[in-house]
């Protein structure tokens, strides 16, 4: 009903001293209302996903091609130097393996059932290999792209490398489509444990109207930007991971100059480097006796590559085609642990999971390796089959650290200097400040108040940059859950 004849029907009652009828009918009106801005909403939200899916085959074609080039290149041995296109291959790969699982990103942000990791990375290693996976796209467009970080930066941080990867990934994409000419820069500083990364173009800039509008699901800029390829999806994604990670993001555009993306992040250091060394040094070997690994999967490709990464770091393994054959193979020798897939012909990877423990009982280790989204088997006497579930694709370093902890095994690390001791301790000045917490910290470790310990640990961390080291040791004693380790610095850093 027109808006005009409602009002004079309402009208027209009111003085009749019809109340009661008037009330039913603007009710009515209230819900026709509601149901037509419903209607124009999913009309909307349906224009978008439309878009959406008329653009994601071209954002996916761009890594994959990358991906089929250099392969051809490799195939006809035409002389480009197979490591860099190894790592320019590899790096596409993780590129178009995010922006598939971005698919699904947005459906775990809104149920709120996505989870962060909290790993150590190579920081100006991991910046350089971002900017760099960029670098074809910005020769190709004529652009200057650059990566301005000072060489203070801290050599190791603790993050999702996974999730900081995708947000730059995202931001620097972005840049890079919306701009013809110029530069782009990926700008980074750290102070205190805190990181602000800036992708700075001389873009076509955003216009005012679409600042909000472009940070939505499936929504893009209008005017020249809504002719440029793209899913909808970066931006959004974007800052809700930045949100989770506990961060912040703001945009700064001017149109026809260009834009600014700020993201703010806690990144703290970690107490030790990784077991993992840098690119070029020979890999370390664990300590101890030698493990014995059985690799079981149907895909040659993958057996072989694991294999090869694994026997490099002095695992001994063996491999199979089958659950059927890797059954074999296990009755054969004295295993330690058996990095097993799900989906395999014949008998699937959950059944052979449940068999080996069956077998070989809680002493061997079962991790499974798969990209499907079920993480969960059978259960054998009251237990899960498998002991760990790593999603396939994955970065070595990670499922290294997997085995490392299954496994009990210990690194050789390198000798702590006297600089990083005097680093870590809290001057004479900050121990009295900081006593009433280290008491407090000894106090509830005896009863395990693992939520309170977090909290006095943020405390000392508060009291200044030169109390952060010491907080970052704890935090990293409390992530292990190694209460006894964390009481015993307290005391240490409280001269008791």
């Amino acid at each position: 009903m027109p808006n005009d004849a409602a009002d004079t029907l309402l009208t027209l009652l009111h003085e009749r001293g019809e109340d009661a009828h008037a009330a039913t009918l603007a009710a009515l009106l209230d819900d026709y209302a509601a149901l037509a801005r419903a209607k124009d909403a999913a009309e909307a939200a349906n224009e978008a996903k439309t878009r959406f899916l008329a653009s994601v085959s071209h954002e996916i074609r761009s890594p994959l091609n990358a991906i089929y080039g250099y392969a051809q290149l490799l195939e006809r041995g035409e002389g480009h130097n197979p490591v860099e296109a190894g790592k320019v291959i590899r790096r596409s790969a993780e590129h178009l393996s995010n922006l598939v699982e971005g698919l699904l990103d947005i459906a775990q942000v809104e149920s709120g059932s996505l989870k962060l990791a909290r790993n150590t990375i190579r920081f100006p290693a991991f910046l350089r290999q971002v900017v760099d996976m960029f670098a074809p796209q910005a020769t190709m467009k004529g652009l200057s792209l650059t990566l301005d970080a000072p060489p203070s930066l801290p050599e190791f941080v603790r993050t999702d490398p996974k999730r900081l990867r995708q947000v730059l990934i995202n931001l620097l994409s972005n840049a890079i489509k919306f701009t013809d000419h110029g530069t782009v820069a990926l700008k980074v500083h750290y102070r205190n444990q805190l990181a602000r990364f800036e992708v700075v173009d001389s873009g076509i800039g955003i216009p005012p109207d679409d600042m909000a509008r472009i940070l939505m699901p499936f929504e893009r800029g209008g005017g020249a930007s809504a002719e440029r390829a793209g899913v909808g999806l970066g931006l959004a994604i974007t800052q809700a991971l930045v949100h989770i990670m506990g961060g912040e993001l703001t945009v700064e555009s001017t149109p026809d100059e260009g834009s600014r993306f700020i993201v703010r992040l806690m990144l703290s250091q970690p107490l030790t480097p990784p077991a993992d060394l840098p690119e070029g040094e020979t890999p370390h070997l664990y300590l101890g006796r030698e493990r014995r690994l059985l690799l079981i999967d149907d895909d040659p490709a993958h057996r072989e590559a694991l294999r090869a990464l694994l026997e490099a770091r002095g695992f001994r393994v063996k491999s199979a085609a089958s659950g059927e054959e890797g059954l074999a193979q296990a009755g054969d020798m004295q295993l330690d642990l058996v990095l097993l897939d799900v989906s395999m012909p014949g008998m699937s990877g959950w059944e052979t999971a449940a068999l080996l423990r069956q077998r070989h009982g809680q002493r061997l280790r079962i991790v499974m390796l798969s990209g499907e989204a079920q993480q969960s088997g059978p259960e054998e006497n009251g237990a899960p089959v498998n002991d760990v579930f790593v999603t396939k694709p994955f970065d070595f370093a990670v499922l290294l650290d997997v085995i490392s902890q299954q496994l009990g095994l210990e690194w050789p690390q390198p000798p702590t200097s006297a600089k990083d001791d005097a680093h870590a301790a809290l001057p004479t000045l900050m121990v009295a400040e900081a006593r009433p917490h280290l008491d407090e910290i000894a106090r509830l470790v005896r009863i395990g108040h693992v939520r309170a310990i977090e909290a006095q640990i943020d405390a000392i961390a508060a009291l200044g940059p030169q109390a952060a080291a010491l907080a970052e040791r704890m935090r990293v004693y409390l992530d292990a859950f190694d209460l006894k380790a964390l009481a015993a610095l307290a005391r240490t850093e409280n001269g008791t």
